[in-house]
């Protein structure tokens, strides 16, 4: 009777056991199924289609009293596009901020590197005028200019892009690199400034603050530019997820130059032959009588330590036939030098050819 009563309350232990190991596996199914939904919700609010919805154009105020701003106004709504008029930190701006998402971080927008600065041609010349007395003067301070506010801009965040976008340029006036043409007659005559004073001025702005010059006919173009800028930086999040697979040849799924690799190490064979084949000049057959020979790169690195020396290294895979349209012709010392070469090299300078 106890017997009994001992194999009856094992039975009913086992029987807990299962279903609680059952509970638990549906639970890890459950919870992987929800990771998955949650990567692919985040996936697609990344596209550029919907990062367009989290953007907002904030435009300073100032902007808006200049003859023809209203057409970008008018674009922005006609593209539904988020917009506010607030003031901005630099006067005359045009600035962009993005919606974090939840858990992204703790601030609920973040603003965008980005900074357009739309300025008239004699505020403009004036920049120019104040970088030039700045030279001179060897401070860095631009009294009764754009440049003070933008300088302080700069200063506050080094990693603000900048792009200063001058209106009211003639079309005859926009040619040439950096604008100097534009620039010539107006500053010589009047300040008697020359080309190579210019030329100092405008490098200045591009290379030591990071401002990009673009000459401009109106608004019609400001526009333009405006939302140029506005799309690339609804795909860059998308484009950065992308980008950020460092082996282009051992991807998570199926393309045109990958091959996908299953949790039980199927595909890993495809791969070694695709990392081959990044090698210049080696063909899809070279690669497959490799990998037949040495089905993965351990195994080929064993045949060579079983070697004594450098050369019969470098020659391992010189005398293996290759079969290539009917015909036989062997890899050849050159290649079996790369690919030795390729995969023992300590130099990440070393040039393989």
């Amino acid at each position: 009777m106890e017997a009994d009563r001992q194999k009856a309350k094992e039975r009913k232990e086992a029987r807990e056991r299962q279903r609680a190991a059952r509970a638990q596996e549906k639970e890890e199914r459950r919870q992987e199924q929800q990771r998955r939904r949650e990567a692919a919700e985040r996936l697609k609010s990344l596209r550029p289609e919907n990062c367009l919805k989290c953007l907002t154009v904030c435009i300073d105020p100032a902007l808006l009293q200049q003859d023809g701003s209203d057409f970008l106004l008018d674009t922005l709504a006609t593209f539904e596009w988020r917009f506010s008029i607030e003031s901005q930190q630099l006067p005359h701006s045009i600035t962009w901020t993005r919606d974090l998402a939840q858990g992204e971080d703790g601030r609920g927008t973040a603003e965008e590197e980005q900074v357009v600065l739309v300025l008239g041609l004699t505020d403009f010349l004036d920049m120019v005028i104040s970088v030039k007395k700045m030279f001179d003067s060897e401070e860095e301070s631009g009294v009764d200019s754009f440049l003070n506010p933008l300088l302080e801009c700069l200063n506050r965040d080094a990693k603000k892009v900048v792009t200063l976008l001058v209106t009211d340029c003639q079309p005859d006036y926009r040619t040439g690199a950096c604008g100097v043409h534009l620039l010539d007659d107006t500053l010589q005559s009047k300040w008697g400034m020359n080309n190579l004073d210019i030329e100092e001025v405008l490098v200045y702005l591009q290379l030591c603050k990071n401002i990009s010059l673009v000459l401009l006919d109106g608004w019609e173009e400001v526009t333009n530019h405006v939302c140029a800028i506005t799309k690339a930086l609804s795909k860059r999040p998308f484009k950065l997820l992308t980008e950020r697979a460092e082996l282009p040849f051992c991807v998570d799924g199926s393309w045109a130059s990958g091959v996908r690799v299953e949790k039980d190490g199927s595909g890993l064979y495809q791969v070694w032959s695709r990392q081959i084949q990044q090698l210049n000049r080696v063909s899809p057959a070279v690669a497959s009588t490799v990998t037949a020979a040495y089905p993965s790169p351990q195994l080929l690195l064993q045949a060579y330590q079983s070697f004594g020396s450098e050369e019969e290294r470098k020659g391992l895979l010189a005398g293996l036939l290759v079969k290539s349209g009917g015909k036989e012709r062997r890899i050849g010392p050159e290649i079996s030098a790369r690919v030795y070469r390729c995969l023992t090299a300590q130099n990440p300078q070393l040039v393989l050819d």
